[in-house]
């Protein structure tokens, strides 16, 4: 017997697939990959317990989820129901490739009181399209019996009943299944995080179909709106400096100072015919720079054509806040 557990890396999940292996079942770990979620942690904590495990990469579909939830945002930018329906039916998917019969995950009822109260987890398995086959090993107690029960493939008195958002009854779990090591929390979706969403939320604004890079470039920088099509990101330091250098588009601008250190900056949307905007990108590269502030400074452009742009008063940054996404 073999099962498939939804793997973030965190405690929740830790002990879900110990349960199920505990129980003499085969487990294999999946993290779904996208730009908001990367899985490092992941395979640092199914490495520790000897777990096997696969990344799947599901950006494209999880797009399409995230421009248009069916169900909602929460906070900010996060569709976490049809986000979790989403990878339960893509686990679902390959349960035949993989020979296995279930799929398992690390969802606790009430942990989270909007997408895990008990009327949330019924919409998930519901739309995930594996229904019975879905199985919450930490709260299996306090949900209706699934197939992997039924069929008696697990013994349902060795699930757990676990309900709430205190972590104290993992915590006890964890320390007498022999787990020391395990992170504080899962986290790191930076669909959750309000100016990554803001970010995101203004790049679906003004764009119907942007690039993977595009997304990246929100990890990044300060991200000014000079105009419906023109946007700035602007580094922070030689190391944001390099990465978005890296990930300038063909049709892009990259703007540096060109007489004292200074940030990288990147203008996309930029229209050869839209000289303001140009100068306005180079104000705001100066402002960053290391020039004197109502002094006079060179901006280099970089791109469809090389060429400087001086400069004759560099204004202070506060005069340019209203342009920050």
């Amino acid at each position: 017997m073999k099962s498939l557990c939804v793997f973030s890396g965190g405690l929740d999940s830790i002990l879900a697939a110990g349960i199920i292996r505990d129980q003499g079942i085969d487990v294999l770990g999946l993290f779904f990959e996208t730009p908001f979620f990367t899985s490092q942690k992941a395979r640092e904590s199914a490495k520790s317990m000897g777990l096997p495990f696969k990344v799947i990469n599901i950006t494209e579909r999880h797009l399409d989820v995230v421009k248009s939830p069916k169900h909602g945002y929460g906070g900010n930018m996060n569709p976490c129901i049809d986000c979790h329906a989403l990878m339960f039916r893509i686990a679902g998917e390959l349960l035949e490739k993989e020979g296995a019969s279930f799929v398992v995950t690390g969802e606790v009822l009430g942990q989270r009181p909007m997408s895990q109260n008990k009327k949330s987890l019924d919409i998930v398995a519901s739309e995930s399209g594996i229904a019975d086959l879905l199985l919450r090993p930490l709260s299996a107690k306090r949900l209706s019996p699934t197939i992997p029960e039924k069929s008696q493939w697990v013994k349902r008195d060795l699930l757990m009943g676990f309900q709430g958002r205190s972590r104290k009854p993992q915590m006890a779990l964890a320390t007498k299944m022999g787990i020391k090591e395990y992170p504080a929390s899962a986290g790191g979706c930076l669909l959750t995080e309000q100016v990554f969403s803001r970010r995101l939320k203004d790049l679906f604004t003004c764009q119907d179909n942007p690039e993977i890079r595009e997304i990246e470039l929100l990890k990044f920088g300060r991200h000014f709106r000079l105009g419906p099509n023109t946007k700035l990101i602007v580094g922070r330091n030689k190391s944001e400096n390099d990465i978005i250098g890296s990930l300038a588009g063909d049709h892009d601008l990259v703007l540096t100072p060109g007489e004292v250190p200074g940030p990288t900056v990147l203008v996309s949307g930029y229209s050869s015919n839209d000289s303001d905007s140009l100068h306005l990108a180079a104000t705001v590269t100066a402002a960053y720079s290391d020039a004197s502030e109502n002094g006079s400074t060179q901006i280099k452009v970089d791109g469809q054509t090389e060429h400087k742009i001086l400069i004759n008063e560099v204004p202070e940054k506060e005069t340019l806040k209203k342009y920050m996404i």
